[in-house]
């Protein structure tokens, strides 16, 4: 397989100006891992602005990857939303401008996570004493997540954004379920009156002072906050969750997930979006909401300009938790919503088998049955598919979202990832459950994986795995990231190549050779985030972690 480059057009005898003539929705999309033109990330609204930024920035790249290529001398500027207006490369250090940070070894387009749940960190490392299966591991998830609070998780999700700044992630799909407090009782209930309108002036994520945890979407607050503090760019996948299994109400544990009905979860969806466009989350967030895949380009003033607030690193997108959590005659209403749909989907063979009982279909049967296979649709997982299975995937054009560390963790099992390729699908990463938070050994762990199941090596090129970590996660989630194209989001990572992992690795290859240990500075619209291991506003890393374990009592 190979992906079509952008070209590269020269100015005689000094620079290159890299992408001039190239959308940075052109740029993105021909690089994710596909077997054919798949269209390019649709911006679905998004606002790129970025956690207070208010000049301009520029950064001076000893060698990047652009337009599928390293390149030496490169030259960014991004505008005061962090978005970049001009890439040139062979621009000799000492003409770079005044003001530009000098980044050396190797820059690489921001990963993309298009798949985690910030709370599953917190398990890391405390599941592994008794062996257990994906069933004995959910049991601990559900007592982590009985124990948040909007205040406590936002300091944890703060510590877990921290950390997938620091592995080389700068965008994230948080796929959320945990909505209301524990027993199902919405946040703000007692104050249903609040919920029209603005959020009262100076109230936080924790509500009215003296009334923690009583503003309407408090928990989705609270991560929005969390995103903004770490200066992640993340979309906020609000999750359907209605029953324990096919046919069977939520458990006790599982209470807090769900919104009653069908009805009930499109209210509270268009309630959060308006909440996200008011900003409520340090005057920041916008929804994303009302711009349908492809409406609006990256460099458009809908998809790229900033918006809805001071900063825009937050947007709204929809989650269908999976087939057993929401029922298959509820699913048809997700064609009513705009931007990116996921959906966990046969992630275990006991998902499929319960499918097929209830349905008489497999799980992606039910899906395309419910007219919402489409290329707006990331399937998360999809690790047991049948042939029929992957050619409806790869025919919808839908971007596939592995998550092959995790999978490995929990054994769920290798899915067929070349297979969806070929078929036509586009493939992005997520970390899920935080097993590790590294954008690198998410991408080698995808190519092992083809290979121990193949025998063969080589399954994808260099080229094509640093696009499922880039431009895949982008489509998935409907962002401008991914890219360093004029129009796209300066969002970016620069990895040193002299390390004892990475020293002697050739150009792109030294993806498969780093790890988060390798990267040493991380950027997202155009500010400095993460510099030598240390968060640039939020300091040790380690710090925010032993806050997050104590408020709670872990």
């Amino acid at each position: 397989m190979s992906a079509r480059v952008p070209g590269v057009t020269g100015e005689a005898g000094g620079a290159a100006e890299v992408g001039a003539s190239t959308s940075a929705t052109e740029a993105a999309g021909p690089a994710a891992v596909t077997t054919r033109a798949m269209g390019a990330a649709d911006s679905s609204g998004v606002h790129a602005g970025g956690g207070g930024a208010s000049a301009a920035s520029a950064f001076w790249c000893e060698r990047a990857w652009v337009d599928g290529a390293m390149r030496a001398g490169v030259l960014l500027e991004a505008d005061a939303a962090g978005v970049l207006t001009r890439v040139r490369a062979d621009v000799p250090a000492a003409e770079a401008p005044a003001e530009a940070q000098h980044l050396p070894g190797i820059v690489l387009p921001g990963g993309v996570n298009a798949h985690s749940h910030a709370f599953h960190r917190l398990l890391r490392g405390r599941t592994h004493g008794d062996g257990g299966t994906f069933w004995t591991w959910r049991e601990v998830m559900y007592r982590i997540a009985g124990r948040l609070t909007p205040e406590t998780y936002r300091i944890a999700a703060r510590a877990v954004f921290a950390e997938m700044l620091l592995g080389g992630w700068t965008s994230v799909g948080e796929f959320h379920y945990v909505h209301h407090a524990p027993g199902g009782e919405p946040y703000g209930a007692v104050h249903a009156e609040r919920q029209v309108g603005a959020a009262p002036a100076g109230a936080g994520v924790d509500g009215p002072a003296g009334e923690p945890g009583e503003q309407p979407h408090a928990m989705e607050l609270a991560l929005a906050a969390a995103a903004e503090d770490a200066g992640i760019r993340m979309r906020l996948l609000d999750t359907c969750y209605l029953t324990g299994s096919i046919g069977t109400p939520l458990s006790e544990e599982q209470a807090r997930f769900g919104d009653g009905d069908i009805d009930g979860y499109l209210r509270r969806h268009a309630d959060l979006a308006r909440v996200l466009s008011s900003g409520p989350a340090g005057g920041a967030a916008s929804s994303g909401e009302g711009i349908s895949a492809g409406e609006a380009s990256a460099g458009s003033p809908a998809g790229g300009a900033p918006g809805g607030g001071a900063s825009g690193l937050v947007t709204l997108g929809a989650a269908i938790h999976s087939v057993r959590a929401v029922p298959a005659a509820d699913i048809p209403r997700f064609a009513e919503l705009d931007g990116p749909v996921h959906v966990h989907l046969s992630e275990q063979p006991a998902e499929n088998a319960a499918s097929l009982a209830a349905y008489g279909r497999t799980p992606t049967g039910v899906l395309a049955d419910a007219g919402v296979v489409d290329a707006r649709l990331s399937p998360v997982h999809a690790t047991h598919l049948t042939p029929e299975d992957i050619a409806l995937l790869g025919e919808a054009g839908t971007t596939v979202v592995m998550c092959p560390c995790t999978e490995a963790d929990l054994a769920d099992g290798i899915g067929p990832a070349l297979e969806l390729a070929e078929a036509g699908a586009t493939l992005a990463l997520g970390s899920d459950q935080h097993v590790v938070l590294d954008a690198l050994r998410e991408l080698q762990a995808l190519e092992a994986g083809e290979r121990l199941r193949s025998g063969q090596r080589g399954r994808f090129s260099p080229e094509q795995l640093l696009a499922a970590m880039t431009t895949g996660g982008a489509r998935s989630l409907g962002l401008p990231a991914g890219t360093l194209a004029v129009g796209s989001v300066c969002d970016l990572i620069a990895v040193d190549p002299h390390s004892p992992r990475t020293y002697g690795s050739v150009d792109e290859q030294m993806v498969l050779t780093g790890t988060s240990a390798d990267v040493r500075t991380v950027v997202t619209a155009g500010q400095v985030r993460v510099r030598d291991g240390v968060h640039a506003q939020l300091g040790d890393i380690g710090e925010l972690y032993r806050e997050a374990y104590a408020a709670l009592d872990l």
